[in-house]
């Protein structure tokens, strides 16, 4: 959901000249911005990494719910998985500028009670040390779908379609956030450098809007 976002959001803005996506499946959008490369396993990205040199901000939206599964399961698919990407990232392009989207509630110590937070965190805090030229982590928690944008999750659809009616009041809530505005503050947040490297709903806002 996050990442169609950003796509659409990138092939609308001038100041974006290419987009890679990097993906399981194809997405099916077609645009003259936009180069899609297949990729099956996301533990290992060197058999593709002569195709990401040269860019200058990596997106990482990819995320799985950790219900049902264990730290260790949770930890493969979220710590692993963006170990990997980061690793071969950087070691190509190390002024790039790397979002991630994490969550609200994710904890920084990695020492708290919630698996899931504990684990975010620790991926949050190895994106950070990993030497990027910057790095921004997202912690969205609602996030209203726009332009036509639906989830994975079939129980987030059914919720979007019960709460819509709600949308124009929860647009006025200034810590949820929109599909439209996380897409343009991940591109803001290249062309103008933010201190706070923690973005939650409020902050996503601010930077969509004042930018």
């Amino acid at each position: 959901m996050v990442g169609k976002a950003v796509l659409l959001e990138s092939i609308d803005d001038a100041r974006v000249t290419e987009v890679l996506l990097i993906n399981r499946s194809p997405l099916g959008i077609s645009h003259p911005k936009v180069k899609e490369v297949i990729h099956k396993d996301f533990m290992d990205f060197t058999a593709i990494q002569d195709q990401l040199n040269g860019y200058d901000l990596c997106c990482h939206c990819m995320g799985v719910s950790s219900a049902g599964m264990s730290e260790e399961q949770y930890t493969e698919l979220t710590y692993g998985i963006s170990k990997a990407l980061a690793t071969t990232l950087y070691s190509l392009n190390p002024n790039m500028v790397f979002n991630y989207v994490s969550g609200t509630g994710t904890d920084s110590t990695e020492n708290g009670s919630t698996m899931w937070a504990r684990v975010k965190g620790r991926t949050e805090n190895m994106i950070l040390q990993m030497g990027f030229k910057d790095a921004y982590m997202f912690r969205p928690g609602v996030i209203i779908p726009e332009r036509g944008i639906k989830s994975k999750t079939s129980l987030y659809n059914i919720l979007y379609i019960i709460a819509r009616p709600l949308f124009p009041l929860l647009r006025k809530v200034k810590s949820i956030t929109t599909t439209s505005k996380i897409g343009k503050t991940m591109i803001n947040t290249y062309f103008y450098p933010q201190p706070l490297k923690h973005l939650e709903g409020k902050d996503i806002n601010d930077i969509a809007l004042n930018f």
